[in-house]
């Protein structure tokens, strides 16, 4: 007899719920670098802009864990 997290219900929907956190995720940086004021990437790659990678990198952690919890 099988656990129950080994069916393949479980297995498809962990994997439909990551696949929609992910694009979830994205969306919402996307959505945050359109309403800032600068280009972040350009910002942070080009510019090495240490402050604003750790506050992009605090706001991406953030986004993750209210992701995290709608999906749970």
């Amino acid at each position: 007899m099988k656990p129950e997290w080994m069916s393949w219900a479980a297995i498809l929907g962990t994997l439909f719920y990551a696949f929609i956190g992910v694009v979830v995720y994205w969306i919402s940086f996307i959505v945050v670098d359109k309403i800032s004021p600068y280009k972040l990437w350009e910002e942070i790659v080009e510019n090495r802009n240490l402050a604003l990678a750790i506050v992009v990198a605090a706001k991406g952690i953030a986004i993750g864990l209210i992701v995290a919890a709608a999906i749970q």
